[in-house]
């Protein structure tokens, strides 16, 4: 009886290794399939579709302008001698950037203390010192709100700043106390 149970046992273990061989070589034929899959060997090529559609895309682009200025600075102006007989000129800046292509006009309010359609400085209590501004260093052109006193510079060529000079003079021979002076005047760009 052990006789057959070794017999037994050992063809046991005889068919254990063959079915270890015969997966084996299936674990084997497989990875070798795979492998060829991977290199393109027998591997099924799928064909991927596609469409295609056009997306619209816009934007606006506005007119549209900024504006600052740089004082315009008279200095000392002297009743007595250097200006009883000449004016004291002056100048300032009025800087623009607008977007490339607008159109813009640029006025100069009257100022604070104006009287009528005359500019004044004051020294802060009764006293005033005229003065005028232009658009020109002839200082013929005066620069004010409206008509032909609006500045209408050229289409701006690019959204840079351009700078306005703003022609001052005081007329010569005014007889005014001796004091600090000064104005406010708007600047204002239309487009």
């Amino acid at each position: 009886m052990d006789r057959q149970i070794n017999e037994l046992c050992s063809k046991a273990a005889q068919g254990r290794k063959e079915t270890n061989v015969k997966l084996s070589k299936t674990v084997a034929v497989v990875g070798v399939g795979a492998a060829m899959a991977f290199a393109g060997f027998g591997a099924v090529q799928t064909n991927a579709a596609t469409a295609t559609a056009n997306l619209g895309v816009s934007a606006t682009v506005t007119n549209n302008c900024t504006i600052s200025t740089a004082a315009l600075a008279f200095g000392s102006y002297d009743p007595v001698v250097a200006n009883a007989s000449t004016n004291l000129d002056g100048t300032g800046t009025v800087i623009v950037a607008c977007t490339k292509g607008s159109t813009a006009t640029i006025g100069l309010g009257l100022g604070s203390n104006a009287s009528g359609s005359t500019r004044r400085m004051t020294d802060g209590s009764s006293n005033y010192l005229t003065y005028e501004l232009y658009q020109d260093s002839g200082r013929s052109t005066i620069w004010n709100t409206a008509g032909a006193g609006l500045l209408s510079p050229v289409a701006a060529p690019s959204k840079a700043a351009r700078n306005f000079t703003v022609y001052g003079r005081v007329a010569s021979n005014q007889d005014v106390p001796a004091g600090s002076y000064n104005d406010t005047v708007v600047a204002t760009v239309n487009f």
